[in-house]
């Protein structure tokens, strides 16, 4: 018989585009003891966390709640639920996450067009925009934050072009929502989707969403009850969404008052969700984006100073992930696996056409700290002076201290603000 021994996994410093390290306050929620789903104690928990991720969504919207399952869950939930067979979809694909999206529509019966960029590229609002006058779309879904290259899509001009021609605007929000000032309601922004498990510092296994009024009306009219759950006032509909899981009509009901028993909540990831996002609003989310911004410049001036390039259009970077060029002659996966088995740091390669060519290094939640930004800084150098990569040492590092200095010399401000920010680090 074999004999397994306790569960002891090597302490990692995370420094991917996620998942990320879990703040600690986090694992500690994760211990509390189970409720039941329905225990009046655990629903003032479900709506305690309805009320924080309006706030960390900035919206107003009635709907703001976790779809149990990792990001993709999220995204499926809301396309699923408003997507019937035919109808137009416009996706801009500027990375690997507008393919995902394309697939997902394509799954469930869209007519899917798109429109592409090279990657290191976003799109100029008003190609979108033209676009959409061109395809008369239902719904143009967009990712905000790609964290395959590492850059940012402007969404304020493609907002205001769908509001007026009455387009639904799906955003893939999984990279940025707690990490970089995402405005839902004054962008224009249908329904979005998060992700836990990377600014939010939050395990894996469920994916935040949020939708306005004219998102939930086209979810109304697809109602249906499960048919072990129906009474004779039950809502039955002809068009109903195409899964019971991601049912997002459903789903309203278990997070309303009704309390439809629709699935068995995950109780730990509600605490854990609850905890996270109970750090972020204590942290303010304005010293919270600062404290990202920070720490990202500090982590480009390093990078710099170590005679690397920084990929993509920096104009458009996208501040908790930096996608860092490959230099000629080096082999990236050997680099890697020694950062990982020489110094207990973790950091990604990319996707596609960029897999071999890129190293993408996440700086978000409590990953964002500058000991990690110094720690990861130090193991690349190191790295690349074993495997002879001509490095000015000792630059990158005493660079990022130059940044953190003149941060202390500006009376604790950012570059871009006037504001008194004192991030945690």
């Amino acid at each position: 018989m074999v004999k397994y021994t306790d569960l002891n996994v090597p302490l990692r410093t995370i420094m991917t585009p996620g998942p990320v390290e879990v703040d600690p306050r986090v694992l500690r929620a994760m211990a509390t003891p189970i409720l039941g789903q329905f225990d009046p104690a655990f629903t003032n928990i479900m709506n305690e966390t309805m009320e924080m991720l309006r706030a960390v969504f900035q919206t107003e919207n009635q709907w703001a709640f976790p779809v149990d399952g990792t990001s993709r869950a999220g995204l499926e939930a809301v396309l699923c639920s408003i997507i019937e067979p035919g109808d137009k979809v416009l996706i801009p694909i500027y990375g690997r996450f507008g393919y995902l999206l394309t697939e997902i529509c394509q799954r469930y019966g869209a007519e899917v067009t798109t429109m592409e960029v090279p990657w290191g590229e976003v799109f100029d609002p008003e190609e979108v925009i033209n676009k959409i006058h061109e395809v008369s779309p239902k719904i143009v879904a967009i990712v905000h934050a790609e964290t395959s290259t590492s850059c940012m899509q402007p969404l304020k001009e493609i907002g205001e072009a769908c509001r007026n021609a009455d387009v639904l605007l799906v955003v893939d929000a999984v990279a940025s929502l707690g990490g970089v000032d995402l405005k839902v309601d004054e962008l224009k922004l249908d329904a979005v989707i998060g992700g836990t498990q990377k600014c939010l510092s939050v395990p894996s296994g469920l994916a935040p969403i949020t939708y306005n009024k004219r998102v939930e009306e086209v979810i109304n009219k697809r109602k249906s009850i499960e048919l072990g759950l129906k009474t004779s006032q039950s809502e039955f509909s002809d068009n109903r969404i195409m899964s019971n899981y991601f049912d997002l009509a459903q789903l309203q009901d278990y997070w309303s008052p009704v309390r439809l028993n629709h699935h068995t909540e995950a109780t730990s990831m509600q605490y854990a969700l609850r905890e996270g996002l109970r750090i972020i609003l204590e942290e303010g989310l304005e010293n919270r984006f600062a404290r990202h911004k920070l720490n990202e410049q500090a982590l480009v001036a390093g990078i710099k100073a170590m005679g690397l390039d920084i990929f993509g259009d920096e104009k458009h970077k996208l501040p908790v992930v930096t996608a860092i060029e490959i230099p000629v002659g080096i082999d990236g996966d050997e680099v890697r696996s020694m950062m990982l088995e020489d110094f207990e740091v973790e950091i990604a390669s990319s996707f596609g056409p960029l897999h071999g060519k890129i190293w993408r290094i996440g700086a978000m939640g409590y990953s964002s700290r500058k000991k990690n930004i110094l720690h990861v800084l130090s193991a690349l150098e190191g790295t690349l002076i074993r495997k002879g990569f001509n490095v000015d040492r000792g630059e990158s590092l005493q660079a990022a201290l130059n940044v953190y200095d003149e941060y202390k010399k500006n009376g604790f401000k950012t570059v871009e603000s006037d504001k008194i920010i004192i991030p945690s680090m």
